[in-house]
């Protein structure tokens, strides 16, 4: 969707496409199931454990930074990653209302 057609939904609609979005890819999910797993700020343990380059998976942790689901600490040359509590909360709660919305009385096909 071009940038510009993204003005015509809420931000409450936009918001959650990103949160979304961040998750729409499969080394995204592996990322954060890796990190949850480690119940710990996890470093250059995700290169060792994913089949991707060092530059992708970079890739990939900024794009889940970027919308929050995950932080990162700087400790030296390294950064640490773990999920963000609150944004975890976040994509939760939204997940939880849209699959909640949806009934049996909804049920058109």
């Amino acid at each position: 969707m071009g940038t510009t057609k993204t003005t015509q939904f809420t931000a409450e609609q936009n918001r959650k496409a990103e949160l979304y979005k961040a998750l729409g890819h499969p080394a995204r999910i592996a990322i954060i199931e890796f990190i949850i797993q480690q119940n710990s700020c996890v470093c250059g343990d995700i290169v060792d454990e994913l089949p991707l380059s060092q530059s992708t998976i970079s890739q990939h942790l900024a794009a889940l930074k970027n919308v929050g689901i995950i932080k990162g600490d700087i400790s030296g040359v390294k950064t640490c990653y773990c999920i963000d509590e609150e944004v975890w909360s976040e994509l939760d709660e939204v997940s939880r209302v849209l699959v909640s919305s949806y009934s049996e009385k909804n049920k058109c096909c």
